[in-house]
């Protein structure tokens, strides 16, 4: 259990473009795996982030920013009960985003529990 909540803990850092050409994805999901990668998506495409959450503990992800929303906007985000059925087993929560134009931005997101003051962060480039 212990090393769960230091793999959620950690600092994530995924380098994503968003590009005008046609070859470019036009839908891509990314997790904690994408780690300092880059990713291109195509302007009108969409962004998934699926990332471990567990709610039962109330620890939880808050988009804190995204640096330039002209590029990137949010456009959903829900979150997976897991489908285990095992008490305190963790489910996902999943964030989805358009590319609204050519250009790069950040995301930046916060895992934490809100009356603790303990923050784990997630940071992803676009």
């Amino acid at each position: 259990m212990k090393s769960k909540w230091l793999l959620a803990g950690l600092v994530f850092i995924a380098l994503l473009a968003i590009a005008a050409c046609s070859s470019t994805p036009n839908q891509v999901s990314v997790d904690g795996s994408f780690s300092n990668k880059q990713v291109e998506i195509a302007v009108n495409g969409s962004l998934t982030v699926i990332l471990d959450s567990n709610a039962t503990t109330g620890y939880s992800w808050e988009l804190t920013d995204i640096s330039d929303n002209s590029v990137l906007e949010k456009t959903a985000n829900t979150y997976e009960a897991p489908t285990s059925g095992l008490v305190g087993a963790s489910g996902k929560e999943v964030w989805d985003f358009k590319a609204l134009k050519q250009g790069k931005t950040t995301l930046s997101m916060e895992y934490s529990q809100p009356w603790t003051g303990g923050k784990k962060t997630l940071r992803v480039s676009i």
